[in-house]
């Protein structure tokens, strides 16, 4: 049996607007009735846990100028996930919910502060994706001009893990009295006087920690810097590691790493994102797989993973030949290395033009066939990984929802590999339940 997830990587933003299925998903995306239809069906199909990506900024690297963000709804426009997380936590009572959150620029006391709320609110089902951001002009937004070195970012994450940590610790348990006329017992609550490189903080909390006590801590640790980060503090991680012999080795590291932090590996669950393509029958599935690459060749397509690449690397992609070879970037990328490493990678020599028509950003490996035939396929690797489980990452229309709650997930189940209830009430309870 195997834990799964669900990676929305528009985060709170207009969700596959431009899909035939989409429906009004254009016009209703801003009101919040979406997600909590999407999380109460991924309840109801027992998936562990719903997971909102984030960005901070409107991205102009690509041809040096907003458009392609915009005119494709990409990496803009977002709102707040921990409006989406509160909204969503009154409409179900098991799933986990997971919110982007950037270490790099929002407080600690007022994340720590935010995570407790958002905790007492659910009842124990909230988590935190924590994130060090990559642009500068995410930075620019905060007030600084550029952004922070690759792995100072995570040396800053580390302290202000530590700080948040001690934070959510500052009310000891049972602080709470309400009664005899005393709220709270003086004595239970506690400064925390944190005087570190980077922060600094007096405390307590002004607010008790929720029924977690620390949510849930959700990290996409891909660099060395950043799978250290995670292998201290993580719960769950999100890992994209292209192949299963990647993904064995990508579990090996981090079980490896958590030893050495003197932590036991199965403390942490590591989900491997994938994008299945299911149908009907294996044959149109693989119909439907051929369309969706046929469109890599489309221009808007081309123009959107070009902007990705600029984005991830900081670098504008529109100055490269298309049919020249992938450029080599080797040390020249502050942004997101392990996803620009993936495209090299998967570059194998080839031009610019073929790695674009041939290669998707958010997949570990490929799904292709009916619910049955997936449902074998995901065992089989899990089997072959020794890991932890999946993040479904395919766009969110109300089709592809019903595809895996309704056909996918019922037969993953009839085979023993997904759980059919949730034994606990809170959120790390039932990551840890297997």
């Amino acid at each position: 049996m195997f834990h799964l997830g669900w990676f929305v990587g528009s985060g709170f933003g207009p969700q596959a607007w431009n899909d035939m299925w989409s429906g009004t998903l254009s016009a209703e995306w801003t009101r919040g009735g979406f997600y909590t239809d999407l999380a109460r069906s991924l309840e109801r199909a027992f998936f562990d846990y719903l997971i909102l990506e984030d960005g901070l900024m409107i991205t102009d690297t690509y041809k040096g100028t907003m458009e392609v963000d915009l005119a494709h709804a990409w990496e803009s426009p977002r709102l707040d996930p921990m409006a989406a997380v509160a909204v969503m936590s009154q409409a179900t009572s098991r799933i986990g919910l997971v919110a982007t959150l950037s270490t790099s620029f929002y407080p600690p006391f007022m994340a720590a502060r935010m995570l407790a709320s958002l905790d007492h609110l659910s009842e124990g089902r909230v988590g935190a994706n924590l994130v060090t951001s990559s642009s500068h002009r995410s930075a620019q937004n905060f007030g600084f001009a550029e952004h922070f070195e690759h792995d100072l970012r995570y040396e800053m994450a580390g302290e202000w893990m530590d700080l948040v940590d001690q934070l959510l610790s500052s009310w000891e348990p049972g602080a709470v009295v309400a009664s005899g006329g005393v709220f709270a017992d003086h004595r239970k609550v506690h400064t925390v006087d944190f005087d570190g490189r980077f922060h600094r903080s007096r405390g307590p909390l002004n607010a008790p920690a929720g029924p977690q006590g620390r949510p849930v801590i959700c990290q996409a640790g891909g660099s060395p810097a950043g799978r250290e980060l995670a292998a201290t503090y993580a719960d769950t991680i999100i890992a994209v590691p292209h192949g299963v012999d990647a993904m064995r080795a990508y579990r090996d590291d981090i079980s490896e790493r958590m030893l050495r932090h003197g932590r036991k590996p199965a403390d942490c669950k590591v989900l491997f994102l994938v994008n299945p393509v299911l149908g009907e029958t294996d044959a149109e599935a693989r119909e439907t797989l051929a369309q969706r690459r046929a469109r890599q060749h489309d221009p808007d397509v081309m123009d959107t993973i070009l902007g990705q690449m600029s984005y991830f690397s900081g670098i504008d992609f529109a100055q490269f030949d298309l049919d020249a070879p992938f450029p080599d970037l080797t040390g020249q990328v502050n942004g997101h290395q392990s996803s620009m490493a993936r495209f090299a990678a998967a570059a194998g020599g080839r031009t610019l033009r073929e790695t674009v028509m041939d290669h998707d950003t958010v997949e570990s490996v490929e799904l292709v066939g009916s619910p049955d035939t997936v449902a074998v396929q995901m065992g089989e690797v899990m089997d072959a990984v020794g890991g932890d489980g999946f993040l479904i990452a395919t766009p969110v229309h109300r089709r592809s929802v019903s595809e895996i709650v309704d056909g996918l997930a019922p037969a993953l189940r009839r085979r023993g590999l997904m759980r059919g209830s949730y034994p606990h009430r809170l959120f790390r309870d039932n990551l840890l339940d297997f």
